[in-house]
């Protein structure tokens, strides 16, 4: 029981017996059954999150704020990727429900009729993370994609462009993605600008090379294009590098902007002009609610705004 305690709620025994306990641990090896340990207290003390990609670094913060807040309260977390793919993600729920987690942990909001029944099946916590989807399984905890894109596409045309284009992927799965370019065309028709000048590109990842050739795309079909409006900061990568290829300034000729305020966005690297999305929070606050909702809490909010901000750089 002693040893129990240690290692559950360690704050409930004195220092001294707990350090004893704890060299014991160390010397002889010791793990604990937890899944023993799962079936007489029907708690595994595990999350499960599915994460559409760990490429680039559009979900580590939220993954890093997810972790630390989990592993604070003594959860861990079991993670997989579903490379933005409906179909891997309905499997990766199946593998994950059978190893019993406390709660799972979303980044998609597009799920397969297998998928879905099983969640609405599964009886514990669910929270869908970066959308704001009408109707969440569960909970959700994010922002407005498509406000952020007419954010910027607004925040470009303030700053005097006429001819704003926009690079994102062609993936039907990329839906935050797609409410981005949504939120880009509501804000070129509340200002009778122009048709949308959309560069679709190839492709799931966030490769440089794919805003390479949106911007070779849209500067060969609308030559009088002044501003990039990309889908992440990697595709803004490959856009800058394109422009600068090209002989272009940066932001006197074409303005470009990005989103994500990843690392590299950052004034000691690209010195690019974002979207800054709060990722950590959105981890850490997921947590809490997925382990609230599972101790029973009653939570009045079942979609959680955390908002979003532009971030004025070099770059336009």
């Amino acid at each position: 029981m002693t040893v129990s305690r240690v290692l559950r709620t360690p704050d409930k025994v004195r220092p001294e017996t707990c350090r004893r306990v704890q060299a014991a641990i160390r010397k002889l090896g010791y793990v604990p059954d937890e899944a023993a340990g799962a079936l007489s207290s029907r708690r595994s003390r595990i999350i499960g999150a599915l994460v559409s990609t760990l490429g680039g670094s559009f979900f580590a913060s939220t993954v890093d704020g997810l972790s630390q807040t989990l592993r604070e309260q003594g959860y861990q977390l079991l993670l997989a990727t579903t490379n933005y793919t409906p179909e891997i993600e309905a499997d990766s729920i199946a593998a994950m429900l059978a190893r019993r987690p406390d709660g799972l942990v979303l980044t998609s909001t597009q799920h397969t009729d297998m998928a879905n029944r099983l969640l609405k099946r599964a009886r514990i916590p669910i929270v869908e993370l970066w959308e704001l989807p009408e109707a969440p399984i569960d909970s959700a905890v994010g922002f407005s994609n498509r406000a952020a894109g007419n954010a910027m596409t607004e925040f470009l045309a303030d700053a005097g462009h006429k001819g704003i284009g926009f690079i994102g992927r062609s993936s039907p799965f990329d839906r935050r993605g797609q409410l981005r370019r949504a939120g880009y065309k509501d804000a070129l028709a509340a200002r009778s600008l122009h048709a949308p000048r959309v560069a679709s590109v190839a492709g799931l990842g966030d490769d440089p090379s794919a805003g390479a050739s949106g911007l070779a795309h849209l500067l060969m079909r609308w030559e009088d294009t002044t501003a990039v409006f990309c889908a992440s900061d990697s595709i803004a990568l490959g856009a800058l590098s394109e422009a600068r290829r090209r002989g272009l300034r940066v932001p006197d000729d074409i303005a470009i902007a990005g989103f994500g305020d990843f690392e590299m966005a950052s004034e000691n690297g690209l010195a690019l002009t974002t979207v800054r999305v709060p990722g950590f929070a959105i981890g850490e606050e997921a947590a809490r609610l997925v382990l609230r909702r599972g101790n029973g809490e009653a939570t009045h909010k079942r979609i959680v705004d955390l908002g979003f901000q532009i971030v004025r750089r070099m770059t336009a």
